[in-house]
């Protein structure tokens, strides 16, 4: 397991969500990570994934 990291912010820049994401590979992390950004209501506020080599897989500005 990968561990990912999925990170939202508010428009002045303030932390609302830092979680950490455990999956076998991205597109998992990405399944997981839309999931959660749905369940919270946080899937049209800024956000991004990233994997643990430094990629962005998400992200929404």
């Amino acid at each position: 397991m990968k561990t990912y990291h999925l990170t939202v912010y508010s428009k002045k820049g303030e932390s609302l969500l830092n979680e950490t994401i455990e999956a076998k590979d991205d597109q998992e992390a990405k399944m997981v990570g839309t999931k959660q950004l749905e369940e919270q209501d946080y899937h049209e506020t800024t956000h991004r994934l990233v994997s643990p080599d430094g990629r962005l897989l998400l992200f929404h500005r």
